[in-house]
């Protein structure tokens, strides 16, 4: 530490002016910190001139220049530098590493995750970029001594002279290179995602409307929603098992060459072959794929006002009752049974940080169990319950740490966190590991309900938030900007177990919404109004052309 100290000292200027200063970090920024995107823009430009490919480096500085100098004043500066030094590091890795892009989108992902996912994207390559292209470069500004003009009169002529040559450098650059900036720029709208700290920007947006921005009058829609009576008279169990971060071609379901579902193969499952998510991000798919609202029109301010499908159900006289695993429901829940299950539970199957998802399936027998003796005890009838479990699923980078080893069917599997390390072939093994481990825990739901099919009419609807990249075209992990996105981060499983007895009771044709679930073309939009066509729920906001049984009632 001591020979750090003194070197530093010994390459750090004793006194240097704001300008020089701004010109240097601007610099850093705009070739060092903003190398994904010089490189990107390169690719892209790779059969246009030379001279282009090099511009972006040069109009970053110049655009860096101007936009730092508007914080070169004391006791404002280095802090500001620094903040967005640390932040652009580890941004950085992120994009060099996953291709990460920091939108709004990601942003809102990274507020809303738990203490345990963001720790397992703590690793010694993380926190080398961190250090090396944060931390030194914090220490270097923090022991320079940044001096403004000798007077203030001569501190205002020197700043504008600075911003002045800034605006030429960039009037320059944009009038030698427009018409390759426009051709690049018109077919690659996310290239404006990539540039580092745009992250800075997303964030105060993102705090602007969570916290700072009047909240929207409540429309509690559905309020007509009444229960269809079963026509065998038992009360209605349903279990909706919300997936994370499955993708549907690492199923075998859908097509997918391994036997990833080997635990659910002769239950019966009805797999839906061709889903969309609502977004790349559980952030913007949960709260977008329980609202009425669709992909296309979707608000997160709008869905928060509104009653859910959730709400609607319980509208109509149903215990809704939320489990959650994955550390938080996007606030799908706020307004029914919400139980979020503690990582520091006192049981194996949780480690502190995390808990496996077969958790879930205990808390649902418990939860059966006390209805039962509840009722017996009442001498009252067993209620209709719809029932939520939000898995953890395969969230990673930390896969392994989603299956107990018992129950790892591929190998050799990745077992860091780091996964840009391990090969290809560990990666698809970890992954397909906690696939396999989710349809286990389906296998083991489904045990469950069938012991409770003499007092209810069961059924299970299995749908995930968002897939995963797991190294297609450079890519890893999930929350690209949608309209880039690959399908690997978009196309998610969706299953129904739907017994024929439960069919029956709803007047729905099961041949007919297995033919419908093969065959069409499907989305988290549909999710609102077919779990209300299943479950036999009448409202006016139900849309029958968006629920997949509306063709397949017998009534």
């Amino acid at each position: 530490m001591k020979l750090l100290t003194q070197t530093l000292s010994r390459i750090t200027p004793k006194s240097i002016s704001y300008e020089a200063m701004i010109c240097i970090i601007a610099m850093y920024f705009g070739v060092v910190l903003n190398f994904p995107l010089i490189r990107k823009i390169y690719q892209l430009s790779a059969d246009g001139h030379v001279l282009f490919s090099l511009s972006p480096a040069i109009l970053l500085t110049s655009c860096f220049m101007l936009i730092f100098s508007l914080f070169a004043f004391r006791f404002v500066f280095k802090p500001v530098m620094i903040v967005l030094l640390l932040t652009s590091s580890a941004a950085m890795y992120a994009m060099l590493q996953y291709n990460v892009m920091f939108d709004y989108g990601m942003i809102e992902n990274i507020f809303e995750t738990n203490s345990g996912e963001a720790f397992s994207y703590i690793n010694a390559h993380s926190i080398g970029y961190v250090l090396v292209l944060g931390v030194v470069p914090s220490i270097l500004l923090l022991g320079c001594n940044v001096t403004s003009g000798p007077s203030l009169a001569k501190a205002l002529l020197r700043r504008v002279g600075f911003t002045i040559i800034s605006l030429a450098i960039v009037g320059m650059t944009v009038l030698f290179f427009y018409k390759d900036y426009a051709s690049v720029g018109r077919n690659n709208h996310y290239l404006n995602k990539m540039i580092i700290p745009a992250h800075i920007y997303n964030t105060v947006k993102y705090l602007n409307q969570r916290y700072f921005t009047e909240k929207l009058i409540f429309n509690p829609m559905g309020k007509d929603a009444q229960l269809t009576p079963s026509e065998n008279g038992k009360p209605t169990l349903m279990v909706l098992v919300v997936g994370e971060t499955a993708r549907a071609q690492n199923m075998a379901y859908n097509g997918y060459q391994r036997n990833t579902n080997p635990y659910t193969e002769n239950l019966g499952i009805i797999a839906l072959q061709n889903v969309s998510s609502c977004g790349t991000a559980t952030a913007h798919s949960l709260p977008c794929m329980f609202s009425s609202l669709t992909h296309d029109n979707y608000n997160r301010e709008v869905a928060d006002a509104q009653n859910n499908v959730l709400d609607v159900i319980n509208a109509a006289g149903v215990k809704v009752t939320w489990f959650d695993n994955d550390g938080g429901d996007k606030d799908v829940g706020s307004r029914i049974n919400k139980i979020d299950i503690s990582p520091s539970e006192p049981n194996p199957l949780c480690d502190g940080l995390s808990c496996y998802d077969e958790i879930l399936v205990e808390k649902l027998n418990q939860k059966l169990q006390q209805e039962s003796a509840a009722s017996a005890l009442s001498g009252k009838g067993l209620d209709n319950q719809f029932i939520a479990l939000h898995t953890i699923g395969s969230h990673g980078p930390t896969y392994w740490q989603r299956y107990p080893a018992d129950k790892a069917l591929f190998a050799p599997a990745c077992s860091r966190s780091d996964i840009e390390n391990c090969s290809d072939e560990e990666i698809v093994n970890v992954y397909d590991n906690t696939i396999a481990y989710t349809d286990f825990v389906l296998a083991e739901t489904i045990n469950v309900l069938k012991q409770y099919q003499d007092k209810y009419n069961v059924a299970l609807v299995y749908l995930s938030d968002h897939g995963e990249s797991l190294g297609e075209s450079g890519m890893y992990l999930h929350g690209t900007p949608y309209s880039i996105a690959p399908s690997q981060q978009t196309h998610v499983p969706w299953f129904v177990w739907l017994p024929q007895d439960y069919a029956q009771a709803k007047g729905v044709d099961r041949e007919c919404f297995a033919n419908r679930a093969f065959n069409g073309s499907y989305s988290h939009d549909n999710l609102f109004h077919t779990l209300l066509g299943l479950y036999g729920v009448n409202t006016s906001v139900r849309d029958p052309k968006l629920d997949i049984t509306t063709d397949c009632k017998m009534n």
